[in-house]
């Protein structure tokens, strides 16, 4: 009796946990779906009067200044301060209308490259200013193609026109006017053999002289559609859009492994087996990501995502956003 009972009692210790799948079985999966994609950076800026921006060189060239004249009123058409010449022709360079020169950034003459600051401008009136950090400027940079501001407790949000650059300005400089001619002293008779008075100086006070603009750093500097109402000072969010895919194939970050362009997704085959397929990636906001070449749509993918193999001894392991 004793006997029996040790054997019923190995036989049931040996069955499997009910409810528990094999080993090595897949669980969860997904499937590649569609939608648009975009990839965005938010700023905080401030609304500010009459901020500096600067304009770039289009072209690598020589940049060649001409001498402009300060408008005594804010000027309705953009105006002509120089061009950069290549081979013979120039490239027109233009303070755009509602804004004035500023300064230029470089020396006349000088050799530049292309998207170099080579004069700033101030507008007339209310801007959006943000200050970007140096680990957002490329993103930033490579791929601006839109911007939306809020005010805080405000109007918006609203589509925001970008002014120049949003590269770090040097001081600018204004060249000076030459100086007057002074005017030949009316004649007056003087005794025989006195000594005639000494001309006075002439001294341009200080502050007539052109300053120029100063400088600045990494910052984007846009403008709101007319008649919204700003504030001087008010607090803004700026979305910015540097990338967009319409209709891209997308899956879930969790089902790749990898990431800066190259990955890994696990393909669950009709027989239960599994294939690791490389796949090239695009944009992500961080749920999914796009998966530009590798799958058709129709398969079905593992959660989580392969393991990548492990990194050479003494070689620091790199993150994996979807490895098991």
């Amino acid at each position: 009796m004793l006997a029996l009972s040790a054997a019923c009692s190995t036989t049931e210790a040996a069955e499997p946990p009910p409810g528990l799948a094999d080993r090595g079985t897949v669980m969860t999966t997904v499937s590649p779906t569609r939608q648009d994609l975009t990839n965005a950076v938010s700023l905080s800026g401030t609304v500010t009067m009459n901020p500096v921006f600067g304009l770039v060189a289009p072209v690598a060239g020589q940049m060649r200044y001409l001498d402009v004249t300060e408008p005594r009123t804010t000027p309705t058409k953009p105006t002509r301060i120089g061009s950069v010449w290549v081979d013979g022709e120039p490239h027109r360079i233009e303070v755009p209308a509602g804004s004035t020169f500023a300064g230029r950034l470089v020396d006349d003459r000088t050799s530049v490259t292309v998207g170099m600051p080579i004069a700033s401008a101030k507008l007339a009136g209310y801007g959006i200013v943000a200050d970007i950090s140096s680990d957002k400027a490329y993103q930033i940079a490579d791929g601006l193609t839109g911007v939306t501001a809020q005010i805080k407790n405000g109007p918006g949000p609203f589509p925001c026109a970008v002014l120049g650059t949003i590269a770090a300005l040097p001081a600018g400089t204004v060249p000076a006017p030459p100086p007057a001619e002074p005017e030949p002293p009316a004649e007056e008779q003087q005794a025989p053999g006195s000594t005639p008075p000494p001309a006075p100086k002439e001294e341009q006070p200080e502050e007539q002289l052109p300053s120029g603009s100063e400088a600045s750093g990494l910052r984007l500097v846009c403008t709101a559609p007319p008649n919204t109402k700003l504030i001087n000072g008010a607090a803004v969010t700026l979305k910015i859009v540097t990338q967009t895919a319409a209709n891209a194939l997308v899956v879930p970050v969790e089902a790749v492994a990898g990431g800066q362009g190259k990955g890994q997704v696990e393909v669950v085959k009709n027989d239960g087996t599994t294939q690791v397929v490389d796949v090239v990636l695009g944009l992500t906001d961080g749920k999914v990501v796009e998966v530009k070449s590798g799958l058709t749509g129709e398969e079905k993918l593992s959660v989580p995502g392969p393991n990548l193999p492990p990194a050479p001894d003494g070689e620091g392991a790199s993150g994996n956003p979807g490895g098991k």
